[in-house]
């Protein structure tokens, strides 16, 4: 696949970004691709049929090891790549049967907990990690926010293209107030300066480039967590800078939390768990978590329930009731 390589994934890069897919998953699905056709002797894909497609599944549980997740993410990286961009008719193709993982309860902190950790971080990573656990954002919605998807004055925070493409609004802590506007201070200092040296281009989404093309350069596009170094974009040639990266915050999370001598497995993701966890533990109800979630179903809303350890009718263990020796 030397000379077929770079003209099929330009048509699998091509189709992603015409469907609007995101840059991870367009990152993944090439990587999926790419390991398929290696895996096969360098191979055409249009010469691999159900039996290829199989064995490579089936080498990624047996011989790697790898997780379902990332299983079912390679098996539709190649229902995309047949379906999509070869417009291949293989009807067994979607009936292979996906891996399923282990049902696991979500770690979750006590609030002490969270004070313990949230406390430890420093600058940015601070106002972040607060903002992941006060409005239940996840990692890169939280990077993501740019400066007009925030309400100050109405405490809220919008956010853009969640997980599934889908946009939601949930709550800005007041506690968080006073650090936020300090952080758009110096955010808005550093763009007045990447201006004055002729950058302060950020990446909009679609096509508002070519609609709006000073946009980028408008305040209330900016990222609110602005990278430190900035890059030139290949495709328009203009200096831009990117928002902080996740890797930064997971490791500064990672620290604080070992730091605080917590044993449970903290992630940043831990935080929006608690979020729902404690919202839960305050009697609000659970559509309206689901819905700051940004859960389409409430069933997946509901394991949090499954944390709280009492169910729909307040279970309590038959042990709290009775002196034991």
């Amino acid at each position: 696949m030397s000379d077929g390589a770079p003209r099929l994934l330009d048509q699998l890069r091509g189709a992603i970004r015409t469907r609007h897919y995101s840059r991870r998953t367009e990152k993944a699905y090439v990587q999926w691709v790419v390991r398929f056709v290696r895996h096969h002797g360098m191979r055409h894909p249009r010469e691999l049929g159900e039996r290829e497609v199989t064995d490579f599944l089936s080498s990624l549980a047996v011989r790697e090891r790898l997780s379902a997740g990332s299983q079912n993410q390679a098996l539709a990286a190649l229902l995309f790549l047949y379906r999509s961009v070869l417009g291949c008719d293989m009807p067994w193709l979607g009936g292979l049967v996906r891996a399923s993982g282990p049902k696991r309860i979500p770690v979750f902190l006590t609030r002490d907990e969270v004070r313990a950790v949230i406390s430890r971080l420093r600058g940015a990573n601070h106002l972040v990690a607060l903002l992941l656990y006060g409005a239940g954002l996840r990692i890169l919605e939280a990077l993501r926010l740019r400066v007009k998807d925030v309400d100050l004055r109405a405490n809220q925070v919008f956010v853009r293209r969640g997980k599934g493409a889908k946009d939601r609004v949930t709550v800005l802590p007041a506690v968080a107030q006073t650090e936020l506007k300090q952080q758009l201070d110096r955010a808005r200092k550093l763009h007045e300066e990447d201006l004055q040296k002729g950058g302060g281009c950020v990446e909009l989404p679609f096509a508002l480039e070519r609609k709006y093309p000073s946009a980028s350069r408008e305040w209330n596009w900016q990222w609110i967590f602005p990278a430190h170094r900035t890059y030139v974009d290949r495709a328009t040639g203009e200096v831009r800078r990117h928002h902080l990266h996740e890797s930064v915050l997971q490791r500064n999370v990672h620290t604080a939390a070992l730091s605080a001598g917590i044993t449970k497995r903290v992630s940043c993701h831990t935080f929006r768990h608690s979020f729902a966890t404690h919202l839960l533990e305050d009697g609000h109800d659970i559509r309206t978590v689901q819905a700051l979630l940004g859960h389409s179903d409430v069933r997946t809303t509901m394991i949090y329930t499954h944390v709280l350890n009492r169910g729909p009718a307040g279970v309590r263990s038959p042990a709290d009731r009775i002196a034991l020796a």
